[in-house]
């Protein structure tokens, strides 16, 4: 819960011969990584021009020379990947930014923080967040534990998300636990 880094997207591919990257955005919408600055990586390694190699430890950052949405995807040219095959080098790398470089309202709250955190109905531990899928609707957390459960994150469901006691606290109705007949 509340990690300095926060995964927002993953390189899939390069854009043309100039070094750009295509960043599969994890975001609400492409346009929010458009107004970062400074991405980070973990783990990888990228040479620079002239044959220099220079070693990114967790986590290394990198920095935006430009950024534009293309349909469902962001183009990034990063400072110092000027070549395709530098940018190739990249590819299947996940990026992290800054929580405090987010500037999000207050409130906000990412998945990061929601995984891990134990849920409680009726007074009793029914397991931890263990994945939440975007839906339509509304997002879905996965809550394992002896079960094995679905729940909206909607108000009906989840009346607050109050981290200060270290659990979430929801209502459950019939239909929720998956392995119920």
């Amino acid at each position: 819960m509340n990690e300095k880094y926060l995964e927002t997207g993953k390189i899939v591919s390069t854009h043309g011969i100039r070094g750009e990257v295509k960043v599969l955005p994890w975001a609400d919408t492409p346009e929010f990584l458009t107004r970062f600055k400074t991405f980070y990586l973990a783990g990888a390694s990228v040479a620079q021009p002239k044959g220099e190699g220079r070693s990114m430890s967790a986590p290394s950052a990198l920095t935006v020379e430009s950024s534009r949405v293309q349909k469902t995807v962001v183009l990034i040219k990063f400072k110092g990947v000027d070549t395709v095959e530098q940018a190739q080098q990249l590819r299947d790398k996940v990026l992290y930014i800054a929580r405090d470089d987010s500037h999000i309202p207050a409130g906000t709250v990412f998945h990061a923080d929601l995984i891990g955190l134990p849920v409680r109905a009726d007074g009793a531990e029914i397991g931890k967040i263990e994945e939440i899928l975007s839906m339509p609707a509304s997002d879905v957390w996965v809550v394992k534990g002896e079960h094995t459960y679905m729940i909206p994150q909607v108000k009906a469901f989840v009346p607050s998300l109050d981290f200060s006691k270290g659990y979430l606290e929801v209502n459950l109705i019939e239909g929720m636990r998956t392995d119920e007949n």
